[in-house]
């Protein structure tokens, strides 16, 4: 069987072709494509429009002033697409903040020579993660792969369930942005289901949303998981610290910090480490050690 030449414009797909054993042929990735280490090495196709040091604030103010534009807050190098010649490009059409532009990916793709095919993963659950996982496996040619993550996938979510399922269930809630605050959506109120507590403010498979502290507030949290799109745990601990009276004004006993970079912004295999994390987070007793090790910061 051939090799493929395949680019990754996502972060969570490159996480998934490695873990389908096809990271000798991804050819190039994003310039945020972190994981595995592996990924590191491999040519960059992206770049940030956005200035650096930023903070959440003025991130959050020229992510909407570009997406209003139409603009994408990351930019393509066409030309290097164009001299890489792939057989496949992945992307996504999820979030106009997550990558680039899908349409222009598919406009860029339908002008090199080699006509790539572009596949495009929009995950709004754990289950539609698993199901990308087969439509990039069935793509590559990895049926077999495909077939053995999904299994250790679903045996690990189930026995997480099974842990937890005659536990009391605390109520949480998972902020994805703090200025301004946004809940979690998408996959994560599901997997704070799954882990044994009560998302009080997201609603499974839905878009993240803005809310106001008086909101997060009312609905009286014991729990809060402080989860900043993209930021890795030191940095959303010190956004956590940042805001820590308004943390505090909500009232939850309890107030973490993760690794939302790793465990629960990018649609990939490691939101079952992070479904571990959170069941270890709000049931230490039935969940004594997270797999990845301790990954939760104090707040």
């Amino acid at each position: 069987m051939s090799l493929m030449r395949i680019v990754s414009l996502v972060p969570s797909a490159t996480e998934m072709l490695f873990a389908l054993g096809l990271g000798s042929e991804v050819i190039a990735v994003t310039h945020e494509c972190d994981y595995p280490p592996a990924a590191r090495s491999l040519p960059k196709v992206t770049r940030d429009a956005l200035p650096d040091d930023l903070t959440s604030g003025q991130i959050d103010a020229a992510v909407r002033a570009r997406t209003d534009q139409g603009e994408s807050i990351y930019e393509l190098d066409a030309a290097a697409l164009h001299r890489l010649r792939p057989d496949l490009i992945v992307t996504q059409a999820l979030c106009a903040v997550c990558a680039v532009s899908f349409e222009d990916v598919r406009a860029i793709a339908e002008q090199i020579e080699t006509r790539p095919t572009v596949i495009a993963l929009d995950p709004r659950t754990l289950g539609e993660m698993l199901g990308d996982v087969r439509t990039l496996a069935q793509a590559t040619g990895r049926k077999a792969a495909g077939v053995d993550l999904i299994a250790r996938s679903a045996a690990r979510i189930d026995r997480v369930r099974l842990a937890v399922r005659e536990r009391r269930r605390p109520r949480v809630a998972a902020l994805e942005w703090l200025d301004p605050v946004y809940v979690a959506g998408h996959w994560t109120p599901q997997m704070i289901d799954y882990a044994g507590g009560i998302d009080v403010l997201g609603m499974p498979g839905e878009h993240s949303e803005r809310r106001r502290w008086e909101e997060v507030a009312a609905s009286e949290p014991d729990l809060v998981v402080v989860m900043p799109c993209g930021y890795d745990a030191p940095r959303a601990h010190e956004e956590a610290l940042g805001f820590r009276e308004r943390l505090a004004s909500l009232g939850a006993g309890e107030v973490v910090a993760v690794d939302a970079a790793a465990y629960f912004s990018r649609p990939g295999p490691r939101l079952i480490d992070g479904l571990e994390l959170l069941a270890h987070v709000l049931h230490p007793e039935a969940l004594p050690t997270p797999p990845s090790g301790p990954l939760t910061v104090e707040v």
